[in-house]
């Protein structure tokens, strides 16, 4: 898959070197390289130039991106792909529930990877699998896909310096006060893999802001907006759990419950981030799958987007 991308400089940036440049738009080392091995791949003002080439205001600086891999060892499946947006540069999915992101061991076919590649082989396209956040198994909504190694390399960035702003629904068990924040490391979970747990000796800082929406005393549970401040694997389950208020159908961390889901309750509903190429604010949201709003229609809570 190739892209051409265009800049123009502007007096703060005259004076600064190709590569520097490059550097402070999100160009990532490994982005670089591709570039100045690519027959062409930084073209200054119509004539191929050097990365350690000074600008000057009103510069036109184009690269060219050319990627013939693709990620082969994923099998392409006919799944269902819920594409929310797409653009040259990045795709923003809506993932449904008991669907991983990758494939693993004991499931090859089967996972967001596999419906992804799929849909470009359909499209005769070569296609690198880059997926910028990741969302549980059983956790549904939207997560974003990255279309070339310099979105990518812009995308990475932002999830690392929290730039990427996800908020969560959730349902939990109980009444919960109307909005709190639950600072308590995560660590792994002794003899286990898979599970983690708070741990104050040897966990991770973690820090989830909540906010109850709704409480349903004839299901005696309760409607969350939860925002992330850290992003630790399965941060809002434990910490949930942690204040005595378990998810609806989150089992392994909750095993005893009789609930009313199969799977958390748990759903990636707003997406806020800067388009990694055009700089312009992107915002995506997404109403829950049929299995929690079913629930949510019990609660009386209906017109979610509308009113939240």
């Amino acid at each position: 898959m190739d892209r051409h991308l265009s800049f123009s400089v502007t007096e703060e940036e005259s004076g600064r070197k190709i590569e520097e440049f490059l550097k402070q738009n999100g160009c990532s080392h490994h982005v670089l390289t591709h570039l100045k091995r690519t027959d062409h791949g930084i073209i200054l003002n119509g004539e191929w130039a050097y990365s350690s080439t000074r600008l000057q205001c009103g510069d036109v600086l184009e690269l060219w991106i050319r990627e013939e891999e693709a990620s082969d060892q994923i099998i392409p499946t006919p799944l269902p792909l819920n594409i929310v947006y797409e653009d040259e540069d990045l795709m923003v999915i809506n993932k449904p529930p008991d669907m991983p992101i990758h494939p693993s061991i004991n499931n090859h076919e089967k996972t967001l990877a596999n419906a992804v590649m799929y849909y470009f082989r359909e499209k005769g396209e070569a296609f690198v699998y880059r997926c910028v956040n990741r969302l549980d198994r059983d956790t549904s909504g939207l997560l974003i896909l990255a279309k070339n190694m310099f979105s990518a390399a812009v995308l990475y960035r932002q999830s690392a310096e929290r730039r990427i702003h996800r908020e969560y629904l959730a349902i939990a068990a109980g009444e919960i006060p109307e909005e709190g924040i639950i600072d308590a490391p995560i660590a792994r979970a002794a003899d286990s893999a898979i599970m983690r747990c708070v741990d104050f000796s040897c966990g991770e800082r973690a820090v989830t802001h909540y906010r109850r929406l709704l409480y349903s005393k004839e299901n005696d549970c309760s409607l969350l907006r939860i925002r992330l401040e850290t992003g630790r694997t399965h941060q809002i389950r434990v910490h949930m759990k942690y204040i005595g208020h378990p998810l609806l159908g989150d089992f392994l961390y909750h095993p005893t419950a009789i609930e009313q889901m199969k799977r958390q309750a748990l759903h990636s509903w707003s997406l806020a981030f800067t388009h990694p190429v055009t700089g312009k604010q992107m915002h995506f949201t997404a109403l829950p799958p049929s299995d929690m709003q079913e629930i949510l229609n019990d609660m009386g809570q209906k017109n979610l987007l509308a009113e939240s």
